[in-house]
């Protein structure tokens, strides 16, 4: 018996001494429940300046395709630009080779004209 009360007690105060106490423990844990809130406010920052970013991003990507259609249609107009450049080149080409046919054709006129006005006097004369 006096066993049994000696493996009691040395039980009951093995167990005594390794059980924490209440106030113990709120020491242990209020420098980490601290420590967790500033890093949860951390987080919901860095939550915020990620959406904020991603808004961005968004319309960065808008911006990305407004500027390869406008560079298409820039693209496009100059292209016709070329094209009308090249067709009124070729419309003055035209238009000085037919006033060039013009201009020998009055030669042509005015050199019969003068033909027929020496005839005339000629006939006149006979």
């Amino acid at each position: 018996m006096k066993k049994l009360a000696v493996i009691v007690s040395s039980l009951a105060i093995l167990f005594s001494l390794g059980c924490a106490s209440r106030d113990y423990v709120q020491q242990q844990i209020e420098p980490l429940v601290d420590r967790i809130s500033r890093l949860e406010a951390r987080v919901s920052s860095i939550e915020s300046r990620v959406s904020v970013l991603e808004g961005k991003t968004a319309e960065i990507d808008a911006a990305r395709k407004e500027a390869r259609e406008a560079k298409s249609m820039a693209q496009e107009a100059m292209k016709t630009a070329r094209e009308c450049c090249n067709n009124s080149e070729a419309a003055i080409r035209r238009a000085e080779e037919a006033a060039n046919r013009a201009e020998a054709a009055a030669n042509r006129a005015e050199a019969a004209a003068n033909k027929s006005g020496k005839a005339f006097e000629l006939q006149q004369r006979k």
